[in-house]
């Protein structure tokens, strides 16, 4: 490895603990140069006269911030725009905030003549319900900003739906159907103006979301790939104006479509499929924006395994700062959402369930699902499991909102239409004497 610069130090933005970030972290290093994880305990910026000094200093950013399950994007986004003034961002704020927002993906896709799925964004429910026509029996109803697959449902199109899921905007969107018993899709990773490599993922028995965290197996399909579908995945990255990025692109007897262009596509199941791993590309390309250089012999080598263990540079704590959890009582009052509107309820809270329950004639009130699998479930008393279906639901919580898994049961009998499990509480911290009003 050899260098124009021996002090060149890259920067990854991420205020989350995830493996890609730690990932990219480690490439960095083992490639020679410095590197500075860019988080709460660390991040310094301010105005001193006529200079303008970040702390830690880097001379570039990877940008890794998970805006797409965040409730305050916009608040990332500023922060990723301060370094976007002053050094060489790679994956900009303006081209995340692009490409998180599916609508607004699908536009910039549109504009460059990508193939794209048809689909309607309607910000009043009467235009929306009356696009319903323009599908075929079923469609997909997606929330504009989500993430694995969350936020996502294949709808009857004789059911109304919402402008919005919980605070997310929706859209329907065409469902292109593809060939065989089980739905698949090509996530292709692209790093600048390379295709690294493509999975195929295909969907869980009953499910039509091909989404690693929602089951879906994965296959090495690299050398599988049309080369027109590696034109299309590079055009799409260009076309929302990201550095790198893994494209979702779906086949039909009518051609290919992008789905989604993704800033943050997760590194474990491309390596487990393809066998490389992209954060020693990431690091590369970060590297060679400002000037240093690095041996493709070397990359390549450091690609054929994942270290995603925590970095030397992982800022310490700091020992001021406390950050109390959210207080809510033994019942509380929520809002539930579905693909049919929202209800405010008081939920039970239950320190003692790992999954959150809801009320099958709630759940049916409100369109929330669709059925996903199932799960066996030990209530009270009772020796015996019993057998729940699972849905997904979006809740809001303390003007925070989650999609969770939750089992479906009959709680007609009950208070409370809803339960709230430790897969919510874990957020919150309980007070069982205090209760909301009924």
């Amino acid at each position: 490895m050899t260098s124009t610069n021996s002090e060149l130090t890259v920067g990854v933005l991420s205020l989350h603990n995830s493996k890609e970030t730690k990932a990219i972290l480690n490439a960095v290093d083992m490639l020679g140069f410095g590197t500075e994880w860019l988080r709460r305990e660390n991040t310094i910026a301010r105005v001193q006269g006529d200079e303008f000094v970040l702390e830690p200093d880097i001379d570039v950013v990877v940008n890794r911030l998970l805006v797409s399950n965040t409730d305050q994007p916009t608040e990332a986004l500023g922060l990723a725009c301060i370094y976007d003034g002053c050094r060489p961002v790679l994956n900009p704020p303006c081209a995340v905030l692009r490409a998180v927002h599916k609508f607004a993906t699908a536009s910039a896709l549109h504009a460059e003549e990508i193939p794209i799925p048809n689909a309607i964004l309607g910000l009043d429910p009467t235009h929306l319900n009356t696009a319903r026509s323009e599908f075929a029996n079923h469609a997909v109803y997606k929330s504009a900003i989500g993430t694995h697959g969350g936020g996502t449902w294949l709808i009857d199109t004789s059911n109304p739906v919402q402008p919005k899921v919980g605070n997310r905007q929706a859209f329907l969107q065409e469902f292109i159907k593809t060939s065989g018993n089980r739905h698949f899709d090509y996530r292709v990773y692209v790093v600048g103006e390379n295709v690294l490599g493509a999975m195929k993922r295909t969907a869980s028995e009953g499910e039509f979301r091909t989404n690693v965290a929602q089951g879906g197996a994965v296959e090495d399909a690299t050398d599988d790939l049309p080369p027109n579908v590696r034109e299309m995945a590079c055009d799409a990255m260009n076309a929302v104006g990201l550095d790198y990025a893994g494209v979702d692109i779906v086949g039909s007897p009518n051609g290919w479509y992008v789905l989604e262009v993704n800033p943050t596509a997760g590194f474990r199941g491309f390596f487990r499929s393809t066998g490389l791993n992209p954060a020693p590309y990431i690091a590369k390309l970060a590297i060679e924006r400002v000037g240093g250089e690095v041996d493709d012999d070397r990359v390549t080598s450091l690609a054929a395994q994942l270290d995603d263990s925590m970095p030397a540079c992982t800022p310490q704590p700091t020992q001021n700062i406390h950050r109390e959890p959210l207080l809510i009582g033994y019942t509380e009052r929520i809002t539930v959402s579905g693909v049919h509107g929202s209800e405010t309820v008081v939920a039970k809270s239950d320190t003692g369930a790992t999954r959150t329950s809801i009320d099958l004639g709630l759940a049916a009130k409100l369109g929330v699902g669709p059925l996903k699998q199932r799960t066996r479930v030990r209530s009270g008393l009772s020796k015996t499991p019993t057998t729940r279906p699972l849905v997904d639901i979006v809740l809001g919580i303390k003007g925070d909102w989650y999609t969770v898994t939750a089992n479906l049961t009959d709680r007609s009998h009950m208070s409370h239409p809803v339960l709230l499990g430790r897969d919510v509480l874990q957020h919150y911290a309980v007070d069982v004497t205090r209760a909301s009003e009924e």
